[in-house]
């Protein structure tokens, strides 16, 4: 939703980009924080942004502050997020080609992997970790390309940085990988800090693209099923932890759906994959750590891999736009667009996308 004052917003923030630079801008609100702490968070981001140089990752600029709340000043590029797309294919009943899922999901792994090995200037490992990799982090652009947004809720051994708050938890909720649970877990007992441990590290990053991957192969959100829920849950969510984002569902059914979640279900759940697309699921969404892909690099090579035994070394951004495109028409025709309040302004229409797919 757009600040009532984003006109004044806008016009602020153009003065910290130069002259010469024509960009599509949007600026988003520092996340459920107010006065000095949210300041120095907006700094933080912006100060780590500056670090992080990749064509995948969508970039930060500056933050303002209007009326005592600061804005970051990030990158626009249009398009749709991922959830949009993955929301209209669902009210139109139409499940995304394997071929698009893997690419999106290759392509996000490519940038992670970039910002897991970034250094600062003195060449001193940064240690980041998103926290946040999920549908509503990831865009999708007019011309085909896919970006990794928003590391406002990282995790980095930046110099300086804030420590995070004993009771909140970072990140997105929805797509927590398991070792982050049980480290929130153990802490409760030793009362340390338990939402940035010293295990932390990229292959956190790796489980959460596991599950937008398998969100996308198989149209549904993959921690929903019934199933996966005992009819009282086992374990009860630590007392007093808050979380940065709503969630839509409570903390105790959400940690035992995910610390419930392993190879079987991965294999119940992609039954109509092929074994080597299934194969690289188990490893990404693999319950142990150890278990999971070392880097985001390897599960990236693993994806291009079998793109290209699937699609051809040629698939790329002409597929991705014609797949959004195909969408977009579909929820057109069946005049769904007015249901999607999430990005409402923000999904291209039906012109845009032409012109793209025609050179304009």
């Amino acid at each position: 939703m757009l600040h009532p004052d984003f006109d004044t917003l806008l016009v602020a923030s153009r003065r910290h980009l130069k002259k010469k630079e024509r960009r599509s801008i949007i600026l988003k609100k520092v996340g459920a924080i107010s006065g000095r702490e949210a300041r120095a968070r907006a700094t933080e981001e912006v100060r780590l942004a500056g670090f992080l140089h990749h064509p995948r990752i969508a970039r930060v600029f500056d933050f303002v502050v209007h009326d005592g709340t600061p804005f970051v000043v990030m990158e626009h590029a249009k398009g749709s997020f991922l959830f949009t797309l993955l929301d209209l294919a669902a009210a139109v009943e139409y499940r995304l080609p394997t071929p698009f899922a893997v690419h999106v999901a290759a392509e996000v792994a490519d940038a992670l992997a970039y910002a897991h090995e970034c250094e600062d200037d003195m060449g001193t490992p940064l240690h980041i970790v998103h926290r946040a990799v999920g549908p509503m982090r990831i865009r999708l652009t007019l011309d085909g390309r896919v970006k990794l947004t928003n590391f406002g809720a990282a995790y980095s051994e930046l110099a300086g940085r804030m420590p995070t708050p004993r009771d909140l938890l970072r990140g997105d909720p929805a797509y927590i990988a398991p070792e982050l649970l049980r480290a929130i877990f153990a802490a409760n007992q030793r009362k340390s800090d338990p939402l940035a441990p010293k295990e932390l590290d990229g292959r956190a990053d790796v489980f959460s693209l596991g599950l937008v991957l398998l969100e996308m192969l198989t149209a549904k959100y993959p921690l929903d099923p019934l199933g996966l829920l005992p009819e009282r849950p086992a374990t009860r969510f630590p007392p007093g932890i808050r979380t940065e984002r709503p969630t839509w569902i409570g903390l105790d059914v959400l940690a035992n759906r995910v610390l419930r979640f392993g190879t079987e279900e991965v294999s119940r759940a992609t039954g109509f994959v092929s074994e080597p697309l299934r194969a690289i699921l188990i490893r990404a969404l693999a319950a142990d750590p150890g278990q999971r892909y070392p880097t985001a690099a390897d599960l990236r090579d693993d994806l291009r891999g079998y793109l290209r035994e699937v699609a051809g070394p040629s698939y790329g951004r002409q597929q991705v736009m014609a797949e959004v495109q195909t969408v977009v028409r579909m929820a057109t025709e069946r005049k769904k667009l007015a249901a999607q309040p999430m990005e409402y302004g923000v999904l291209p229409d039906l012109e845009d996308l032409q012109d793209e797919a025609n050179g304009g």
